[in-house]
């Protein structure tokens, strides 16, 4: 693969994961407002935007190593009648303008709960349109690997798992911050915790299923609708036979065993160690899982035509 290639992955990968996150933010922050209160709420998710607006920021600067000449990007948006990529790019600008401008506001607490939640939803809901973008610049008939109905399913289903998991992150690793710093009573912050990896390996859980449902039934139909699917197909299963096993056995240990393991621990007190562990580590398995997973997407295509 080549450093263009590599670009998109990167892109793809810290983009959608990027959207996942803020839409699991989103729902974590109003259901502990509702239950806990505003501070508490808070709490739980301010520290953990620190990571997302410079997620947000290295996936749209690896994108620029796609473009031969990147002084040139600017253009790439003249095309909103016509053009995807056009429309992919104005939904990221939009997205990362909005999640940077939530954040700031969530940090220096500008404007109400209100009036921050609805830049909150603007953001995650933007961000939908983003990855939509993204999946509708290969629905292209001359290739058959990537037109298809897996590749928006498939696109989606990263988005949420790999935000899920990278929120579970988030949350252990600012709950451990705030047991450091001992700054008031980490009752409710130990109930959020458990309750938020509860609803994370859950999710996690749906998600493999959603993902090991999709694989075999999308390679039986691109492998019966051409020559070329089928060509790409045998490309997946026998030279890059390898990457694909490697795939989905670490997305079924670390979206389903790690998940597992994840969930039982957050339903007992005083594990919260242990959560910390298998949340790191079931991040860090899907993560490659899906960086694997995205490489075969641009390696196994084949072209109709010239």
């Amino acid at each position: 693969m080549n450093v263009h290639d590599w670009a998109l992955i990167t892109f793809t990968i810290l983009v959608q994961m990027s959207v996942g996150s803020m839409w699991v933010l989103g729902v974590m922050h109003f259901v502990s407002n509702r239950q806990f209160g505003m501070e508490d709420a808070d709490r739980l998710s301010d520290r953990s935007l620190v990571a997302l607006v410079p997620i947000i920021g290295l996936g749209f600067l690896a994108s620029l190593f796609h473009l031969g000449n990147p002084l040139n990007a600017y253009r790439s948006i003249t095309n909103l009648g016509t053009s995807w990529l056009s429309r992919e790019i104005l939904f990221g600008v939009i997205f990362a303008l909005l999640a940077t401008a939530f954040a700031f506001m969530q940090w220096r607490k500008i404007g109400s709960f209100a009036v921050r939640n609805i830049v909150a939803w603007l953001a995650a809901l933007v961000g939908l349109m983003l990855v939509y973008s993204m999946a509708s610049i290969y629905m292209l008939p001359s290739q058959p690997a990537w037109n298809s109905w897996a590749t928006p399913v498939s696109f989606f289903a990263t988005t949420l798992l790999l935000g899920a998991l990278a929120m579970g992150v988030a949350f252990v690793t600012n709950y451990a911050y705030l047991q450091r710093k001992q700054t008031a009573d980490m009752e409710k912050q130990t109930t959020l915790l458990r309750v938020a990896l509860r609803w994370i390996a859950v999710a996690s859980i749906v998600l493999l299923g959603v993902e090991l449902v999709v694989f075999p039934v999308y390679l039986a139909t691109v492998a019966s609708g051409s020559v070329q699917g089928l060509a790409s197909v045998q490309l997946m299963a026998g030279v890059s036979g390898w990457m694909m096993a490697l795939r989905l056995v670490l997305v079924f240990v670390g979206a389903g065993i790690f998940a597992m393991f994840l969930y039982q621990n957050a339903m007992v007190a005083g594990h919260e160690k242990m959560l910390g562990n298998l949340a790191y580590t079931a991040f860090f398995i899907v993560f490659i899982a899906e960086v694997m997973g995205r490489a075969m997407f641009y390696l196994a295509h084949v072209r109709i035509g010239i």
